[in-house]
């Protein structure tokens, strides 16, 4: 039923087929015992997402990317239980037809925090911010040995390495100016980004869209998901969404996260720098939906975004 895809264009133009992929989706529904299950597509993400009846999501992966498949029903195994905040417990994991895998879980309570974050009142909102910290600390807490071997990447230096190098043709893909992007070698060989003492499992996407909350219940978190791009690295390459995606470049809920995640705020130039780094990382968007900086250069876009008080 799906056709073998082998690129991320060739898998943009499937995700947009609901007449393709709803098909499938009640395919393998039936074939886990779940025919006549009620299945609702989710509108965002990258890949095809179905919530199945009331309790239960199922994601699925072209064969790219096949590895992210099996991190993510590695990760969920692992991790159910182990957070202050839930994540999505693992039902089921492999392949499906022509490349394609899947992965069934349980679906988390409450509502997506990035639809739901403008109702939030300012005080539930610095509880929010709170309480996320807690979450991701306890996450970098965790022994990330176990899970190195898959998770990757094996060498986090070579890893930054070729971000490095690859750096301002991520951006180019972008649509990047060049004012910004005839800054980027400097600013990068200007900030040196050390081996982390102690990897950390990180989440990577730790942001609102990837966080769950029920604002009928006092505005309390209720999960975090979406473990496919995790890796094991240093842990200011995750307060890089932190401050671009759940904070939003606002100072004084970066401090609080600071605070309750129990670090002393990273430097924003090394925060900038991970930014420019970062796999999924897109300045041109950023420049577009976060504050301006005063000045047309590094120096001040780190300090307009990631700066605390």
């Amino acid at each position: 039923m799906l056709p073998s895809v082998d690129t991320n264009d060739e898998l943009r133009e499937v995700v947009s087929d609901e007449a393709l992929l709803r098909p499938a989706a009640q395919d393998l529904c039936g074939q886990l015992g779940l025919a006549g299950a009620r299945i609702v597509r989710f509108p965002e993400g990258s890949l095809p997402v179905y919530s199945v009846g009331d309790a239960l999501v199922l994601k699925l992966y072209p064969g790219f990317e096949a590895a992210e498949a099996v991190r993510e029903a590695h990760l969920l195994a692992r991790l159910w239980g182990q957070l202050p905040l839930p994540t999505p417990r693992l039902h089921a994991a492999d392949q499906y037809k022509n490349g394609w895998r899947y992965v069934l879980m349980s679906r988390l309570p409450g509502e997506d925090l990035n639809e739901a974050w403008p109702r939030a009142s300012r005080a539930y909102q610095e509880r929010i911010v709170a309480e996320a910290a807690e979450c991701l600390a306890a996450l970098h807490d965790l022994d990330a040995a176990p899970m190195a071997a898959l998770v990757g990447p094996p060498d986090w230096a070579r890893f930054m390495a070729g971000q490095r190098a690859a750096a301002v043709e991520q951006q180019v893909g972008g649509g990047l100016s060049a004012p910004w992007l005839e800054q980027i070698p400097d600013f990068l060989r200007s900030v040196p980004l050390p081996a982390p003492r102690r990897p950390v499992l990180l989440h990577t996407e730790f942001m609102r869209e990837h966080l769950t909350v029920d604002p009928n219940d006092g505005w309390r978190l209720t999960g975090l998901f979406d473990f496919e791009p995790a890796m094991v690295g240093a842990p200011a390459y995750d307060f890089v969404s932190v401050g671009l995606f759940l904070t939003r470049a606002d100072p004084h809920l970066l401090k609080l996260f600071y605070e309750a995640y129990g670090q002393l705020p990273f430097a924003p130039r090394e925060l900038m720098a991970y930014a420019l780094l970062h796999v999924y990382s897109d300045l041109n968007w950023y420049l577009r939906t976060l504050p301006t900086p005063p000045r047309k250069d590094f120096e001040s876009l780190a300090e307009t975004w990631f700066s605390v008080p």
